[in-house]
C-alpha cells in the first residue's frame, strides 16, 4: 500500500448541503414492519435525504462551497484549485468542476477537474488536493465531495435503496506551514463488480433493454442502470479491509492510539463499521457516526460526520487529531490521520 505524508496544509472549513426532503425506514413500502425495525437495527440507518425531481449532486456542491467560502471570508480569485468527487456529475462530460467554476464565479485561472471515486473518495480527494497544491505553490483549494445515490438505486430495491442518502460536501484547503497529513492507500480492482451501475458507461452501453426491472427476489426489483451491490462480499472486504488500513497507516507512521481523539470511519453500515471498531480495538465513545438520521452518503459520508458531529465538541483545541478511513466501491480504501484542532465546521444547510 502507498504510505505518503503531504506537509504544510491543513482543513480550514468544511460544510455540508443535503437535500430537505426526509425518508423515514420505518415507513419504507417494501418493508414488512418487522423488516423496518431489523433493517434500521442491523444497518443503524432511520431516516435519509433524498432529493427531489431537478436536484442533482453539483446543485448541493455549489450550495455548501458557496456558503463556506464566504463564512471563512475568502477573496474567491485567491482559490487556486477546484477538485469535485464524486460518482453522480451532471454529465459524462463536461467535467463538473468547470461548470461549478463558472457558477462559483471563481477566476478563470483555476485549476479544475473530477475524480470518479465514492466510498474512499473524501480521502483520496484530500491527498490529491493536497499533494497538488504542495508541488505547485497554490495556497487555497476547495475539495468537493458527495453523491446522489438516490437516484442511481431503485426505488422498488429494498437491497439497496433505504440505505443511501444524498449529500454534497465541500471542504476548504488552506497552506499551513508545519502542518502535516499522513496517508495509507490502496485498491483491488479484482473487486470491482461488487458495487456496480452494469450498463452506466461505455463498456455495456444503455440500451432499451437496460431500463427493463428484473426480479431479484422478495422486495428487490431493479434494472441494468440501477445500482447493484453485493451485500456479502461488500461486508467482508468492509471488516478485512478497513481495519488493515488502518493499522498499516498507525504503524508505518509510529502513531499513538493515544494520539488519536476521533475516528471517523465511512458510514457503510452500523452492523460493519462495528466490527471494524472491534477489530482495532476502539473505544466507541471515539468513533463518530451520521448513519441514523442521513444513511450511507458515499464519499460525503467523512465531511458529512465532522459537519454534524464536531461542531459541538472542539473549542479551539489546536492538539485534537483524527483518522478518516474510506472503504467500499472500487474496490479501494484510503486513511488519513491528520489535525482537526482548527477546523470551521459550519451549520448543515438543506435545498
Amino acid at each position: 500500500m502507498a504510505n505518503v505524508v503531504v506537509s504544510n496544509f491543513s482543513i480550514a472549513g468544511i460544510s455540508a448541503c443535503v437535500p430537505a426532503q426526509i425518508e423515514d425506514n420505518l415507513t419504507y413500502p417494501f418493508f414488512s414492519e418487522q423488516e423496518a425495525v431489523k433493517f434500521v437495527e442491523a444497518t443503524g440507518v432511520r431516516f435519509r435525504r433524498t432529493v427531489t425531481k431537478g436536484i442533482v449532486t453539483s446543485d448541493l456542491f455549489l450550495v455548501a462551497a458557496d456558503d463556506l467560502i464566504q463564512q471563512l471570508n475568502w477573496d474567491k480569485n485567491d482559490i487556486d484549485i477546484l477538485i469535485s468527487v464524486s460518482q453522480t456529475f451532471d454529465y459524462d462530460l463536461p467535467a463538473t468542476s468547470i461548470i461549478l467554476q463558472n457558477k462559483l464565479h471563481l477566476s478563470k485561472s483555476i485549476a479544475a477537474f473530477d475524480v470518479s471515486l465514492g466510498c474512499s473518495g473524501y480521502v483520496y480527494g484530500l491527498y490529491i488536493i493536497t499533494s497538488l497544491m504542495s508541488v505547485s505553490n497554490f495556497k487555497k483549494g476547495i475539495l468537493l465531495a458527495g453523491d446522489v445515490s438516490s437516484i442511481c438505486c431503485n426505488a422498488e430495491d429494498k437491497s439497496t435503496y433505504p440505505l443511501f442518502g444524498d449529500c454534497g460536501t465541500a471542504t476548504a484547503i488552506c497552506f499551513d506551514e508545519g502542518s502535516k497529513m499522513y496517508f495509507n492507500l490502496g485498491c483491488d480492482g479484482g473487486g470491482y463488480n461488487a458495487i456496480i451501475i452494469p450498463d452506466s458507461g461505455y463498456r455495456n452501453r444503455v440500451n432499451v433493454s437496460s431500463f427493463e426491472l428484473q426480479e431479484f427476489g422478495e422486495g428487490i426489483r431493479r434494472s441494468r442502470i440501477n445500482l447493484f451491490l453485493d451485500g456479502m462480499e461488500v461486508f467482508s472486504f468492509g471488516i478485512s479491509q478497513a481495519p488493515k488500513t488502518v493499522n498499516e497507516l498507525k504503524e508505518h507512521f509510529s502513531l499513538n492510539e493515544n494520539d488519536i481523539d476521533f475516528y471517523v470511519f465511512h458510514q457503510a453500515n452500523l452492523k460493519m463499521n462495528k466490527v471494524i471498531e472491534k477489530k482495532l480495538k476502539i473505544n466507541p465513545e471515539k468513533s463518530l457516526y451520521s448513519l441514523y438520521n442521513y444513511g450511507n452518503t458515499s464519499s460525503a459520508s467523512i465531511p458529512l460526520t465532522c459537519v454534524v458531529e464536531l461542531k459541538n465538541k472542539l473549542h479551539d483545541n489546536k492538539n485534537f487529531n483524527a483518522v478518516f478511513c474510506g472503504f467500499g466501491v472500487g474496490l479501494s480504501w484510503a486513511s488519513c490521520f491528520l489535525n482537526l484542532g482548527r477546523v470551521r465546521y459550519l451549520n448543515l444547510l438543506e435545498l
